[in-house]
């Protein structure tokens, strides 16, 4: 499968999809929402930020979910 059709693909998960729950769960930056998360989207988001910060600086962690947050604006729209 070429790049730009998996990326169609993916970008039409919606958020009631498992994977789309799981990303929306790693995305998640409101404190009052993270206030409400279960201790399995607590343990969801910490293993993923975990990996992710082990692996890349800062810069492209921000880029990233620059990118996620774009994906999911534009599921949206």
């Amino acid at each position: 499968m070429k790049w730009q059709e998996f990326k169609s693909l993916l970008a039409g998960l919606g958020p009631d999809t498992p994977l789309g729950r799981v990303v929306s769960i790693r995305a998640e930056d409101d404190a009052e929402v993270l206030k409400r998360f279960t201790k399995e989207q607590h343990r969801i988001r910490n293993e993923w930020q975990e990996k992710s910060a082990s692996s890349m600086t800062q810069q492209q962690y921000d880029a990233e979910m620059s990118n996620l947050e774009a994906l999911f604006a534009s599921m949206c729209s």
